[in-house]
């Protein structure tokens, strides 16, 4: 069982430890994106397989996340952490030196693995060692790596690749992982206090099985249908997804009524909190990703502005998200609200920048400026959501709802994307106008997230 450790000695560094790894895999889901065509051009790629090098690692990564969250909770949270980092710091090198294709596709899969063994773990490691307002802070941190990755590794891409260190072109975009991995490798055997002993529950193959191929089959027709115009086979995906989800449910019912470990403990998605809250968390963390890919699309596509200015649109969004990390704690009064207010402040800034769009802005420095109050929304619902949920369950769940969360993030963006892409896409000769529609639907999915956020709270 996991239990709060407050006296735990450098919870600082384990902290810092912890949420570097964290956001080296954020990173990792969004570079890619920005180096597809130079991938492309260097190794001679075909456009399906440039698309696998960019999808596979998210595919890996979202299907795997809550086995590795059982590892995490079986085998100890320390071990699985320096496992799944060792495993994406080599599967980087690997990226980064691939003389091919199919080396760089395969080796981008592998990345995605040890990304779903490691990332679990850093929401175990906050709950083990923080509690009451300094677990709140860690939260709040835990947040911003999550959601700013996303942006560093636009980022990053963009100026890496610019640079062309060397003549290495886009290969430093994963090179860079390496020392930093390495480093983190030997802070962490040192720092993270070792796992406490304990029974080791038989892993669950036939739940890990039947929820793999669940995600699977739901995860690739988002990402790859709606750029290929949403052929039959995606369909078919989804809606075989249906009935493999009702798989995975019977099975985790049988394993239960054994007196066995399911894959995902029976009172997490039973817990009406847990519900309210991975909705909300996923109307809004859905929205912020589907934003920075259209935001992408209107920048580079529509005003035909560079990769560089399309990154740092969102440099004022993140800044301001970083803002309610230290902000909440200090509240004496109103926390339990939090989530709610957070929602309707996102909403809020989606419906000012649609205002902006139909008084016939464009981009510039107020389209940022009102972006970041949509970051500030956003910052305070990732952090009191997060806070919530993880405070309705008992300690000993934290494992599994770390997964979960982590799961409900990469399918609620990828849903984002494949939506908002799609509407993008279909009224793209007018861009200002299409992104006003798609900035329509954000304010009514962050209503939506609204409403079960105050079931939340209440």
């Amino acid at each position: 069982m996991l239990t709060p450790q407050t006296r735990t000695d450098h919870r600082g560094a384990i902290l810092a430890v912890l949420l570097t790894g964290q956001f080296m895999a954020n990173i990792d889901t969004a570079v890619a994106n920005i180096a597809g065509p130079s991938i492309g051009a260097d190794l001679h790629a075909s456009e399906g397989a440039v698309g696998l090098v960019v999808s596979g690692y998210v595919v890996a990564f979202a299907v795997l996340l809550i086995t590795g969250a059982r590892l995490g909770s079986s085998f100890g949270y320390r071990r699985t952490f320096l496992l799944g980092l060792t495993v994406f710091t080599a599967a980087s090198l690997a990226c980064g030196l691939a003389p091919g294709t199919a080396t760089l596709v395969v080796a981008r899969f592998i990345q995605g693995a040890g990304a779903a063994l490691m990332v679990p773990q850093v929401l175990s490691g906050i709950q083990m060692h923080f509690e009451g307002r300094d677990r709140l802070k860690a939260l709040g941190y835990f947040s911003i790596a999550l959601s700013g990755g996303a942006v560093a590794g636009q980022l990053l891409g963009g100026v890496l690749i610019a640079a062309d260190l060397f003549g290495t072109g886009w290969r430093p975009i994963f090179l860079v992982n390496v020392p930093i991995g390495i480093v983190l490798v030997m802070a962490g055997r040192r720092l993270l206090p070792a796992d406490p002993p304990g029974r080791r529950d038989r892993l669950d193959l036939g739940g890990v099985i039947a929820l793999s191929t669940t995600v699977l089959l739901v995860i690739v027709p988002l990402l790859l249908g709606s750029e290929r115009g949403w052929p039959t086979w995606s369909w078919l995906c989804l809606l075989l997804s249906v009935p493999a989800l009702a798989l995975f449910e019977y099975g985790e019912r049988r394993a239960a009524g054994r007196g066995g470990r399911p894959l995902i403990a029976r009172p997490v998605l039973r817990n009406p909190s847990v519900r309210a809250g991975l909705l909300a968390h996923g109307c809004t963390s859905g929205t912020y990703f589907a934003l920075l890919f259209v935001l992408a699309l209107y920048l580079q596509g529509g005003l035909h502005k560079g990769p560089a200015y399309s990154g740092f649109a969102m440099v004022i969004w993140v800044a301001t998200f970083g803002l309610a990390g230290p902000i909440l704690p200090r509240l004496r009064r109103g926390v339990r609200w939090m989530p709610l207010i957070g929602c309707l402040v996102l909403a809020v800034g989606y419906l000012s920048v649609l205002l902006y769009l139909l008084l016939g802005g464009s981009a510039g420095p107020l389209l940022f400026a009102l972006l970041g109050i949509g970051g500030l929304g956003l910052g305070i619902t990732s952090n009191t959501l997060i806070g919530a949920v993880t405070s309705s369950m008992s300690s000993q769940y934290v494992a599994d709802l770390s997964g979960v969360l982590a799961t409900n993030v990469q399918l609620a963006g990828a849903l984002g994307v494949a939506i908002a892409g799609s509407t993008y896409a279909a009224l793209a000769d007018d861009p200002s106008r299409a992104l006003g529609f798609v900035l329509a639907g954000f304010i009514v999915l962050t209503l939506i997230g609204a409403r079960a956020a105050h079931r939340l709270v209440r």
